[in-house]
């Protein structure tokens, strides 16, 4: 790759040795890729931020980067933690990841990041800016921001993003490069979008067919909340590998579906109709029988706008006694739900807000036999595609509806 002068000097040492092995990863990252160059970066969403990630390894080479003189030079925020700040040991998160997680996070802080703890970074300050070259992790991050946002952005790891963070560099190639941004296959979206869950399995059904192509969707409605186009590209990013997708006159790059192509043809055309739902939904429905325990809702981490929908529908009623009720959430977005009285109207009726973390990023096998978890019940198409194989759980999967139902009722209808 060609360097810069000042790349060069921090691949020499000249810049401490914290500095050198994040120059020689970013190199070797690039070489392996063909990338011609770095570009530079100033925003840095790191997925390595969870010690169920990192585990004893991982917080160590954090650590010694610190003790070395690392310094981010980037804004960088953090992916959700193992662990629940304020409640881990009754949510039944094991002490020993609380006292790693504890490391782990220091050592980010202290090189500077803002310790969000959240897969929602854009809704915590961090927002991208159309055009903006990145270094993020967290796969339904990197869909919304190269999708919605028009950024561009790989999906690093953790050893690239601290890499990033530390340089203000990335190899381009990927989704930095215009030529990799163009549709590869057209999906005609033929039934009625209504809410998140309808979006999350749109996104289910895609990502299964593009594995790592880009898909251009029509018929998706002109107005989708952001929660839809968050669901939407969770999904993707979980039952496939996709990093972007378009939507014809919503997506800041497919204002036409020729724009949205490059000026070329789709390689395939297919359509999702009622029986392509029917069919996605009932693929995600990996529970037989009616059994409810374990409740989930907030993967990608809750807005302040689900937490108020999930209050809503608690409002004078209360969850079922053999039901366990997570709404998951950022921090930032705890706050302000508790400002508006969102969180004690859900924890009145039984539910739990459990911020900085999720399932899938604290130690749900461990959780789940600990607790006597047998399903797991969601309205997220993310969660419902993983929980079986990460957790061993079958879902129950549907929209807000019918999981706050169950919630109240104790049982799947």
């Amino acid at each position: 790759m060609l360097l810069t002068e000042e790349e060069t000097q921090m691949l020499n040492g000249n810049k401490g040795p914290a500095v050198k092995k994040a120059m020689e990863i970013l190199v070797a990252l690039g070489e392996s890729f063909g990338a011609a160059r770095l570009v530079p970066v100033n925003n840095v969403h790191m997925a390595g931020s969870s010690v169920l990630v990192a585990e004893e390894a991982g917080t160590r080479f954090v650590e010694d980067i610190r003790k070395q003189g690392g310094t981010f030079v980037t804004r960088v925020t953090t992916n959700p933690t193992a662990v629940d700040p304020t409640q881990w040991k009754d949510i039944g998160i094991p002490e020993s990841d609380a006292v790693l997680q504890t490391r782990l996070t220091d050592a980010y802080a202290d090189m500077g990041a803002n310790t969000c703890n959240t897969c929602i970074p854009y809704l915590t300050g961090n927002s991208p800016r159309f055009g903006e070259h990145m270094a993020w992790g967290e796969s339904s991050a990197v869909v919304y921001a190269n999708s919605v946002c028009g950024a561009r952005t790989n999906r690093e790891g953790g050893p690239s993003g601290l890499a990033s963070a530390l340089t203000g560099r990335t190899p381009e190639y990927g989704f930095h490069l215009k030529e990799n941004r163009y549709g590869k296959f057209l999906i005609k979206v033929e039934v009625p979008l209504s809410d998140m869950t309808d979006y999350g399995t749109l996104g289910y059904f895609a990502g299964k067919i593009a594995g790592q192509d880009t898909p251009v969707f029509t018929g998706i409605p002109t107005t989708p909340t952001l929660e839809e186009l968050k669901a939407l590209s969770a999904a993707l990013a979980a039952s496939g590998a996709v990093s972007m997708f378009h939507a014809v006159g919503v997506t800041p790059e497919a204002p036409t579906l020729e724009e949205a192509f490059g000026g070329g043809e789709p390689e395939k055309v297919l359509v999702f109709g009622q029986a392509e739902k029917e069919q996605a939904e009932a693929a995600l429905n990996k529970e037989p029988t009616d059994h409810v325990d374990w409740i989930l809702v907030g993967c990608p981490n809750a807005s302040v706008q689900e937490i108020r929908e999930v209050a809503e529908a608690l409002e004078g009623k209360t969850v079922h006694k053999d039901i366990t009720l997570w709404v998951t959430t950022a921090g930032a977005m705890y706050a302000m739900a508790e400002r508006m009285g969102y969180i004690k109207t859900i924890e009145d009726a039984g539910g739990v807000v459990v911020r900085e973390t999720c399932p899938f990023l604290a130690r749900s096998r461990v959780i789940a036999p600990a607790k006597g978890y047998r399903t797991l019940t969601t309205n997220s198409a993310k969660m419902a595609f993983y929980a079986p194989g990460q957790f061993g759980l079958p879902t129950h999967y549907g929209n807000l509806q019918r999981v706050m139902n169950a919630a109240v009722a104790g049982v799947w209808r």
